[in-house]
């Protein structure tokens, strides 16, 4: 929970005094966390996941507007850790962001403090670890940021807030497909999906089996209650509905939206909706909420904010960059990914720290307006762009699954989707009037997908596919944002007290005494929630 009592007194205090001015115009939110696998069976066999304090999923953080957000991390696993907060900005504050380019992983047994703002975010977002894999098994929760009193929102206040993990499954963990991708081979099919890290319903005897725990919510007749849906999974997209149900869309990854109507709805890997759901059928009946592989690319989309856009339409763009995903090569023996021709590879130093101790050939400011002719090469290329600029980029997916894409820092808008592959004259069916900002746009096999975004924050922002088998093999960059002007300490926060250092800077790096937690208990947390149901790539569950 976010309360200064999860904190041990003296770091409390020490909070206090350093922040007591502060505290009186943006209240702090403290979060004590320790991150450990523990014993679960969600789809009836026994698993390692990754929980946090001892949940899986994890705790669902709920703030406002404008807090100060701080998580200390207890990394109890056996291999280093990471926490990205999907959505959240940073605002000129790359340095929390919680990735390889930005931050050292914090090593098992270690812990690390993040320190951020939610600034002049509201919305529904998640965080999960994103090395090797991780997310695969676990480790992700909610990030509910509320408006704050003075504000209204652009719908009548719900009777209650319900939030919703769902995703495709592995029975095999994380390392295990980890393996599978670095020994070349495909994940399969996943064996089932979750809903809130539990597995089925067992609406059929002979089609699931005995034994498996399901999600329960208990809704109340008549009321109206906002649910908060995040795709946590591995690379499946989802098709989501409520038995009987309207979906009400109000709101996408931090902006609200045009209040529709939808039977049923895609949500992609790494996307987060808001939904109001009136409980307005018959009292005496429970009813199924269904997440299934199947999609209906004709609901796909939220629509404007009803608030108004800014005017994107009109500003002149400064660069235009067109990022294509082909089906895995081979690299120098290694089934990779590529964006460009190009597979990303991590630098053993965070490129960011690089730059602030210049620190030289860490990574390379190369990579290209358009895709390169010739081989697929590995390597550590950057988009160099500048503070203010206004960048179109173009994500073109000529792989045969949906990609979704992803980028830190910033909420970009979806200015056009289409079949085939782009070209200038496709900026002819750009909307550029009242696009929907977000931050994970999904992106059809043998299609395009158009965005634009202002970069009005400096720093180094990662530019990810969220299907973790393809950004794991190396679909991704990062875009480099300098400030000639201003930078460092003017236009950009400093670099963090607690830093930690690895790679060329490890000689800096002061050691800690390793008191991770350690835990194999069996997994018996009970949550209130739906009745899920399961087969293969189902779930459904039941309202009552």
């Amino acid at each position: 929970m976010a309360s200064p009592a999860a904190v041990p007194p003296l770091l409390a205090l020490a909070f206090l005094i350093l922040a007591g001015a502060a505290l009186a115009a943006d209240p702090y939110a403290y979060f004590d966390w320790d991150v450990s696998y523990i014993t679960a069976s969600p789809l009836g066999v026994p698993q390692k996941v990754i929980a946090i304090n001892k949940q899986f999923p994890g705790p669902v953080m709920n703030v406002t507007t404008n807090y100060n957000v701080v998580v200390n991390v207890l990394n109890s696993l056996d291999e280093p850790l990471l926490i990205t907060w999907d959505g959240i900005q940073h605002r000129k504050n790359c340095w929390q962001d919680g990735v390889l380019g930005t931050n050292c992983p914090i090593p098992p047994g270690w812990n690390w403090t993040y320190n951020f703002q939610v600034k002049d975010q509201i919305g529904s977002f998640f965080y999960f670890p994103p090395l090797s894999m991780q997310r695969a098994a676990g480790g992700f929760g909610g990030i509910t940021v509320n408006n704050r009193a003075v504000i209204s929102v652009p719908f009548d206040t719900p009777d209650g807030d319900i939030t919703l993990f769902i995703g495709d499954w592995y029975k095999n963990n994380h390392k295990d497909l980890r393996k599978m991708l670095d020994d070349g081979k495909e994940l399969g099919m996943p064996d089932g999906v979750l809903m809130n890290g539990k597995g089925p319903y067992r609406y059929n005897d002979s089609l699931v089996p005995d034994g498996i725990e399901y999600e329960t919510i208990k809704v109340e007749p008549g009321k109206t209650y906002r649910f908060r849906v995040h795709n946590v999974g591995t690379s499946t997209s989802l098709n989501f509905r409520i038995q009987n149900h309207n979906l009400a869309i109000v709101e996408t990854e931090g902006s609200y939206t045009m209040k529709q109507n939808f039977t049923n709805l895609d949500i992609h890997v790494g996307q987060s909706y808001s939904f109001l759901v009136t409980m307005d059928q018959n009292a005496s009946s429970d009813y199924y909420i269904v997440a299934s592989p199947r999609m209906n690319v004709s609901t796909g989309a939220a629509r404007p904010n009803p608030q108004g856009s800014f005017h994107y339409g009109e500003i002149n763009v400064s660069q235009v960059y067109k990022l294509r995903n082909e089906p895995p090569v081979t690299i120098s023996g290694k089934k990779r990914t590529t964006l460009s021709g190009i597979s990303y590879s991590p630098p053993n130093t965070p490129m960011r720290l690089a730059d602030l101790y210049d620190k030289k050939e860490v990574y390379t400011l190369d990579f290209p307006t358009m895709p390169i002719d010739g081989p697929p090469v590995m390597k550590s290329s950057v988009i160099n762009a500048t503070y203010k600029d206004f960048l179109e980029i173009v994500f073109q997916n000529n792989d045969t699954k949906v990609q979704t894409y992803h980028i830190d820092g910033y909420a970009f808008w979806v200015v056009g989707m289409d079949y085939g592959e782009w070209t200038e004259n496709s900026r002819g069916t750009y909307n550029k009037w009242d696009g929907v900002s977000r931050c994970t746009t999904q992106v059809f096999p043998g299609a395009w997908t158009a965005v634009m975004v202002s970069l009005d924050s400096p720093g180094f922002w990662n530019v990810r596919t969220e299907n973790l088998d393809t950004w794991y093999l190396g679909q991704e960059t990062y875009i480099r944002v300098v400030d000639p002007n201003g930078g460092y300490n003017v236009t950009e926060m400093v670099a963090p007290d607690n830093i930690l250092y690895c790679g060329l800077l490890s000689n800096k790096q002061k050691a800690q005494k390793p008191h991770g937690s350690s835990s194999s208990s069996t997994f018996a947390a009970k949550l209130n929630g739906y009745l899920v149901a399961v087969l293969v790539l189902l779930a459904l569950v039941l309202v009552h």
